[in-house]
């Protein structure tokens, strides 16, 4: 490699210390750089690189350090969650984020969250006998939802966690705080001899809108506190306690993803909530630091990178996972996913929040999902009641989404509600509009478990919650063993991204430094895990 304008610029005279000159070929060189557990020293020696074993006196054209993994984010973030790397998979809702994630996850020395949200309190009862049983002390966490339409399930499911001792929950799709997840954040909080205030429930908040991170960047409120010493479940002292703590130590700044989303631009976005960070911290004067990570749109070692250059202190990956074949959904949309490409995603009605026109992310290659439920929030919207609706377009709905009368799926949707919540069908007898907003959450609920049951019949009908990461990554992996969706392994997945991510600051930190190497060096390809698992240790 010809080094001319490199070497017009080194100072003459260098001297060899303790060190003997190697002169590479592009390959070793390569190879020195990818062997991210060694620091590499290259000074210029006749107009060429040379790699220099041992030491060496300045001046040297470059030097890289080793590059750990461990290192990309927040060492204080690993080492107080027990991980070995900093990267979280996020919790995918109806179990799409399964425990099967979730135990991978662990034994990998990351961390995994079940994705909680949609299911019963039974279903999440058996992940966590699984899990608890598994993993032991390795980490996990569980999902706690925001359910504005359903807030006895989130305080039921908030009891779950409290009497089953689940230490550590992932807090999404918050509009505000509400009652349960402050009581499961200050439950058990005391003061150790030395005067450190100990919180055994920890939570990692997920939020896109500032004015959200920062309530969980705040102490609990005093609103809540006080409501809570009235039912008994914390003491005057606990509460005095509960004033100094943040109501989330660490905070997942979600950018454009798959599912609920605000799709914001992860460049403006993580800057924004670190400068929130920093204004809390000085602003509360907390004992632990307050720290950040990266969501959406993380697929690649590029996209991973720029979260950590940018300050992150981990990443939390979704939409990737999905796609997995650990992920708790079907072979049907693992190939579906597999041909995305990132045009091929679209916004849809919300069915957790579909009155309030929230809306998610999802699949648009392949399925009408999204379509209809905007015709059915768009016919929601302009009428009353289901028997307002003008015959013709009743046809169209009973026929093209439903394939049943409207009669049969509220009959469907009495039942339902009849085992999880009859007040719902109370209010739906006196508000025909509510009624009607039950009926239509019916096609919501039910495009999900299509998907992930894999009913071919309805895979047209199919809601498969995505972001632009599912393209970015297809395009990442094309020809490697990772194009086929067979092989998606969430670990493999990871530990290849992380890789990547260290390869990539150390040919950065040479060009930085005025060296010129190939640009696809950048580009690394896949590798088995096995091989990935023999470089990263």
């Amino acid at each position: 490699m010809d080094l001319t304008s490199h070497s017009q610029n080194a100072t003459p005279g260098w001297r060899q210390y303790n060190g003997t000159f190697h002169s590479p070929s592009e390959e070793t060189l390569k190879e020195a750089i990818y062997n991210i557990h060694q620091p590499v020293t290259i000074v210029v020696k006749d107009g060429k690189y040379a790699l220099v074993d041992g030491g060496v006196a300045p001046p040297f054209a470059a030097y890289v350090p080793a590059c750990p993994l461990k290192n990309l984010g927040d060492p204080a973030f690993c080492a107080d969650y027990g991980l070995e790397y900093p990267y979280l998979a996020g919790s995918m809702a109806n179990g799409i984020c399964s425990a099967e994630i979730v135990e991978a996850m662990g034994r990998g020395g990351m961390l995994g969250f079940f994705g909680a949200a949609g299911l019963p309190l039974q279903a999440i009862e058996t992940a966590i006998d699984r899990i608890v049983s598994s993993l032991r002390d390795r980490p996990f966490g569980f999902n706690l939802i925001h359910s504005p339409n359903d807030p006895d399930l989130e305080a039921a499911i908030v009891d779950l966690y409290l009497r089953r001792n689940i230490r550590l929950v992932e807090a999404s799709a918050y509009l505000d705080l509400t009652l349960p997840v402050v009581r499961y954040r200050v439950h058990g909080i005391y003061q150790d001899p030395s005067g450190r205030i100990i919180t055994p429930n920890r939570i990692i908040a997920k939020a896109s809108r500032v004015e959200v991170a920062s309530k969980f960047f705040a102490p609990p409120t005093e609103e809540f506190l006080t409501a809570l010493v009235a039912s008994g479940d914390i003491t005057e002292e606990q509460a005095r306690l509960a004033g100094r703590i943040p109501m989330a130590q660490d905070l997942t700044a979600e950018a454009d993803s798959g599912g609920h989303t605000d799709n914001r631009p992860a460049m403006t976005l993580l800057p924004t909530m670190l400068a929130l960070r920093d204004r809390q911290r000085a602003k509360y004067v907390y004992e632990e630091p307050l720290r950040v990570g990266a969501a959406g749109g993380i697929a690649t070692p590029a996209s991973a990178l720029a979260a950590f250059s940018m300050g992150a202190a981990y990443v939390l990956t979704g939409t990737i996972n999905q796609g997995a074949v650990e992920a708790g959904t079907s072979d049907m949309v693992r190939e579906m996913l597999a041909e995305t490409k990132q045009a091929d995603i679209t916004m849809a009605p919300a069915a957790d929040m579909f009155e309030m026109g929230v809306k998610v992310q999802v699949l648009k290659r392949g399925t009408m999902f999204a379509m209809r439920a905007a015709k059915l929030y768009d016919v929601y919207r302009g009428g009353e009641s289901l028997e307002a609706i003008p015959a013709t377009e009743r046809t169209t709905l009973e026929q093209s989404i439903f394939r049943a009368p409207l009669e049969t799926i509220w009959e469907e949707t009495m039942a339902y509600f009849q085992e999880r919540d009859p007040r719902q069908i109370v209010r739906a007898e006196s508000d025909p509009k509510h009624r009607m907003a039950l009926v239509f959450r019916w096609y919501l609920g039910h495009a999900s478990r299509w998907a992930t049951l894999g009913d071919a019949s309805r895979k047209i009908d199919c809601q498969v919650w995505c972001g632009p990461a599912m393209g970015a990554f297809n395009a990442w992996v094309k020809g490697s063993f990772l194009e086929n969706p067979k092989n998606r392994r969430v670990v493999t997945i990871a530990l290849n991204i992380l890789y990547g991510t260290a390869v990539i600051v150390r040919l950065n930190l040479l060009r930085y430094q005025g060296v010129s190497l190939p640009p696809e060096w950048m580009a690394l390809k896949p590798l088995e895990l096995e091989r990935i698992m023999e470089i990263v240790k």
